[in-house]
């Protein structure tokens, strides 16, 4: 089994669907970031593993569900419904394979899921890690795969939106293989992002970005 790890913020809406898509071989585990929808215990009653972290933040949200995980591979994965289960195989493929040590899903987004300022925000990051340490990736997807230990050695230190990109910063310092597959992008099930939802939450994920990469 492999170990998905989804972190969660008010997605009552959106669970039931993505534990019920989840794919043969791969199990949820739901890292309940203080949603006050009654998110986590959805995610019980419908057989998830659910991990509670009281602090708030995209990054210590990953983190608790990777302490928490078991398997040799894990993934993670937002649990808003943008993101389908089905391809976490064609994520987790490379890694498995060993013809990478992390592997991300670029996004294909449909109309009206990805907006402007979300999109623009992602370009100018992945443009940024091409430049400064020559890892060909397009998009920093929320849908990543690697080596649950290898990614532990990692020492991640942020614990907001920073945490997707340090860990490819982090990667890259390491000389890791880093690929990315084509995974498509939908509009979330109910509700906003936290992240490309608003303009304000975009500023955040690049305040909390800009500060690695300076």
């Amino acid at each position: 089994m492999i170990e998905v790890i989804l972190p969660v913020l008010d997605e009552v809406q959106a669970i039931p669907g993505v534990l019920a898509a989840m794919p043969d071989g791969f199990t949820p585990l739901v890292v309940d970031n203080g949603s006050v929808d009654g998110s986590g215990a959805l995610a019980r009653r419908l057989g998830a593993k659910v991990v509670d972290q009281a602090q708030r933040g995209f990054g210590a949200a990953c983190f608790a569900g990777l302490q928490a995980a078991g398997s040799e591979v894990v993934c993670f994965m937002d649990c808003d419904g943008s993101l389908d289960p089905q391809e976490l195989p064609r994520v987790t493929g490379p890694v498995v394979r060993g013809e990478a040590k992390l592997c991300l899903g670029a996004r294909s987004a449909a109309p009206g899921a990805w907006p402007w300022h979300a999109r623009a925000a992602n370009r100018c990051v992945a443009f940024e890690l091409r430049r400064r340490c020559g890892v060909q990736l397009t998009d920093l997807g929320p849908m990543r795969a690697a080596r649950r230990e290898a990614l532990l050695e990692l020492e991640l230190r942020d614990r907001g939106f920073g945490w997707p990109l340090e860990m490819v910063l982090s990667a890259a310092a390491r000389s890791w293989s880093v690929t990315e597959v084509p995974v498509s992008y939908r509009v979330r099930d109910g509700g906003r992002s936290k992240v490309s939802g608003s303009m304000t939450g975009t500023w955040r994920a690049v305040r909390d970005m800009s500060t690695l990469l300076a």
